[in-house]
């Protein structure tokens, strides 16, 4: 087994304080790094969300390099927070579709989800895709591209009402058709508050990841499915973890496909025990394996994962290793376990200012974007194994 090799790419051509990095990459297109950066009047409002003037920029790879950053809007009404970030897909036809947060007027937690749509002399004019419009939380955006448009998936508040930050999210989808139209269909009543959603596209059609919550305040990761008819599955559980938890641990699950076979890593602690998983489903998601423990007993969670050609999958994590400070990790992954030694991919701190690392499977290997908070910017390297580029 070859191990893997870490590469840290040229720096990326973001500003200084840039953060929230994503990752998308499409069948005949290069990858494409999306990322916020500050213009002006922009800082910290408390521990997860900023304030000022920022742009939302892409940029895609140029062999070793990344080309130039083109923006995609500049607002003084983003949402701008450390795990509920923008990000962007490749179309069919390779252009990008991208999302983020827009702030309402009434309170912190009224946002709403905004969409665009590459265009030949620039961006589409924006527009939200749940139908409610309450001062309420619609976040956590996933999408996947579809034959004729995108399909997207989101947490949203409309059921929270005047109840506060918190309780009862649901979780919401919409198949968009390439004139923009859709339905807003609830795919879950009740979920966790606050922890990323993800998406794969499977020979049987989108899956996508949560963290589910049931009455009693288990918030295990749940999987749901869209049927050839449009329809969805459905929730059912990827594992019965157990983990009951009065609070949102703000640390959602991954998800990556390829035909039949899916895999889905998450974070859960039951009994206090924080640990990393990995499951396999070979079935389409419809049942998985047993899962793996992939951590080093003292995990942070921000899990991420990808699926190469043959059928292995890289799980991407944080690491705590003392005094505040931490480590991006990653390993490869059969259904039958870990294949070779994990690796570390960059020293990091386990300080939200740091986010959620997320990578993309490309050329037989994978690519990562992080935050350097110390450095105030966004880095990559790209993880290879097999035979040297």
């Amino acid at each position: 087994m070859e191990p893997l090799r870490v590469h840290e790419l040229a720096p990326p051509p973001v500003g200084e304080g840039s953060l929230t990095p994503h990752l998308a990459v499409g069948e005949a297109s290069p990858p494409v790094l999306s990322w916020l950066e500050p213009v002006e009047g922009a800082g910290p409002t408390g521990a997860s969300t900023r304030a000022g003037t920022y742009r939302l920029r892409v940029a895609r790879l140029d062999g070793e390099a990344w080309g130039e950053p083109a923006t995609v809007v500049e607002s003084d009404r983003f949402f701008v927070n450390w795990a509920d970030f923008p990000g962007v897909e490749v179309l069919a036809d390779g252009r990008l579709v991208a999302h983020w947060l827009e702030r309402g007027g009434q309170g912190t937690y009224d946002y709403a989800v905004r969409v665009a749509r590459e265009t030949d002399g620039g961006w589409s004019e924006p527009w939200t895709p749940h139908e409610d419009r309450s001062p309420t939380e619609h976040g956590f955006v996933s999408t996947e591209a579809s034959e004729d448009g995108y399909v997207m998936a989101w947490l949203d508040g409309r059921n929270t009402g005047d109840h506060g930050h918190g309780t009862g999210m649901s979780l919401h989808g919409r198949s968009v058709a390439e004139d923009g139209s859709g339905v807003d269909v609830e795919l879950d009543a009740l979920t966790c508050d606050c922890c990323q959603t993800d998406m794969a596209w499977t020979e049987r059609g989108p899956v996508v990841v949560y963290r589910d919550r049931s009455p009693e305040e288990v918030r295990d990761i749940a999987l749901v499915r869209r049927r050839p008819d449009g329809t969805w599955t459905e929730p059912r559980l990827v594992h019965q973890d157990g983990w009951t938890i009065a609070a949102c641990p703000v640390n959602g699950p991954a998800v990556a496909a390829r035909g039949s076979r899916v895999v889905v890593a998450w974070f859960t602690a039951p009994a206090d025990e924080p640990r990393v998983l990995v499951a396999f489903s070979e079935d389409g998601g419809d049942s998985f394996g047993p899962p793996h423990r992939l951590d080093g007993g003292e995990p942070v969670g921000r899990v991420d994962v990808v699926l190469d050609a043959g059928g292995t999958a890289l799980v991407t994590w944080v690491e705590d290793v003392g005094a505040e400070q931490a480590e991006i990790r990653a390993v490869r992954v059969a259904p039958a376990g870990p294949l070779g030694e994990e690796v570390v991919v960059a020293e990091t701190r386990s300080a939200r200012a740091s986010g959620f690392p997320r990578a993309v499977a490309q050329d037989g290997g994978a690519l990562i974007a992080w935050t350097d908070d110390a450095a105030g910017r966004v880095r990559t390297a790209r993880l290879e194994w097999g035979a040297p580029r």
